[in-house]
């Protein structure tokens, strides 16, 4: 079996849905956008050499239909060579499509391979146009978690586990207070490719449209007004009794990455660098009604496999579905607080769901570099019941 090393990750600033900053930018802009920025950080490459791209996306329609994968890597001005795929995880997809990329590599299918994802929550909604689930689901209890809501997967998580309201906002606070930090220590410009908007807007007295541009370059989410006292005022969202809040959720949102994987030998006859070592995943199943436990079961076989401790990890990157998901995680995988999301996650940051995979293996690769550590988790938990993780190591 062949190494497989990231040579290059990158992402773009992740908006907030509804009325963020990418409201009105199509999902495959953002893509094509992340390609053309990744493929910037490798001059010495020749892009003849990149054999397939793999995109993950949860909601693969409308404007992210198609299979945007291929078309995105056109646009973005790759050769008519290069074949493309998007894959859908849900909220793993875009670490699933860099676990494919790195397989095709690992087994000497390919030498140079292009991965990422990409998700608007502001253009595609949550489930698609028309979610149409499968009658046989709600037929018995026992696949009736397969059309529950994140929301309720939540609640169940926090009722089994008995994670408090309190827990949970504080939890949720601590996470806007590092990705507050991190912006301001200016820890994300490495991994962040910024990105240029076009806005049209009437002028007020002549109703001429005024075109302006503007280069974002920070994530949206963090709210410096954040505070525990607010975040105590929010009501349930999910159930009239319930402790998950809008406040201790991910924020739904606008984003994409890539990440170009490399064998060994493409290293050597391109002059690349890598960021980190492809060391493994590992993927499973849970109950759909809890979903958010997924990385309890993922992680620990990747680990072993690997011949590592917990104590081993320098940066661990667990996507924050919901402060109670987090928590009950903890309970039984106890990594160390401070090398958990050091920068923030989700509920801070967003979750653009199917790049949310990508965007949290760039946030840690980089982490790695900056800190000089050696071990990096990535893991996510999947609507519908289940889990995944990968493990990166520099170099």
């Amino acid at each position: 079996m062949n190494d497989v090393f990231v040579v290059a990750a990158t992402r773009t600033p992740v908006g907030r849905s509804g009325r963020g900053m990418f409201r009105h930018v199509r999902p495959d802009d953002l893509l094509i956008a992340a390609l053309r920025a990744v493929l910037k950080q490798t001059p010495t490459l020749d892009p003849q050499a990149i054999e397939d791209v793999i995109v993950g996306c949860a909601m693969p329609e409308g404007e992210q239909g198609l299979n945007m994968a291929r078309s995105a890597a056109l646009l973005a001005g790759l050769p008519i060579s290069t074949a493309g795929m998007t894959v859908n995880r849900f909220c793993a997809s875009g670490l699933s499509a860099i676990q494919i990329a790195a397989d095709r590599i690992r087994v000497g299918e390919a030498q140079v391979m292009l991965a990422g994802g990409v998700e608007s929550m502001s253009r595609i909604p949550m489930g698609g146009f028309n979610p149409a689930p499968n009658p046989l689901v709600f037929a018995s209890k026992a696949h009736l978690g397969l059309a529950y809501g994140m929301g309720t997967t939540a609640e169940k998580v926090a009722h089994q586990w008995n994670i408090t309201r309190e827990e949970q906002d504080a939890f949720a606070y601590e996470s806007h207070q590092r990705a507050l930090r991190a912006q301001a220590q200016q820890w994300f410009d490495a991994e962040i490719s910024p990105f240029d908007l076009t806005r049209h807007d009437p002028e007020g007295t002549t109703g001429a449209v005024l075109q302006t541009h503007h280069t974002v370059t920070q994530d949206e989410g963090p709210r410096a007004d954040t505070s525990l006292a607010g975040l105590a005022k929010l009501k349930p969202a999910f159930h009239p009794k319930g402790s998950v809040t809008a406040g201790n959720s991910s924020q739904t949102s606008d984003g994409a990455a890539a990440l170009i994987l490399a064998s060994g030998q493409a290293i050597k006859q391109f002059g690349l660098t890598p960021l980190a070592r492809v060391v493994g995943f590992n993927s499973v199943g849970v109950e759909p009604e809890i979903m958010g436990i997924g990385p309890v079961k993922a992680v620990p076989p990747l680990l072993n496999r690997a011949g590592i401790k917990s104590e081993h990890l320098d940066w661990i990157e667990l996507n924050e579905a919901f402060a109670a998901q987090v928590l009950a995680v903890q309970k039984f995988l106890a990594f160390d607080p401070a090398k958990l999301n050091p920068l923030g996650g989700a509920i801070a940051l967003g979750h653009p769901l199917g790049a949310s995979g990508a965007i949290r293996t760039t946030t840690a690769l980089h982490g790695l570099q900056r800190t000089k550590g050696r071990y990096a988790l990535v893991t996510l938990c999947v609507g519908m019941g289940q889990g995944i993780a990968g493990l990166f190591e520099r170099v």
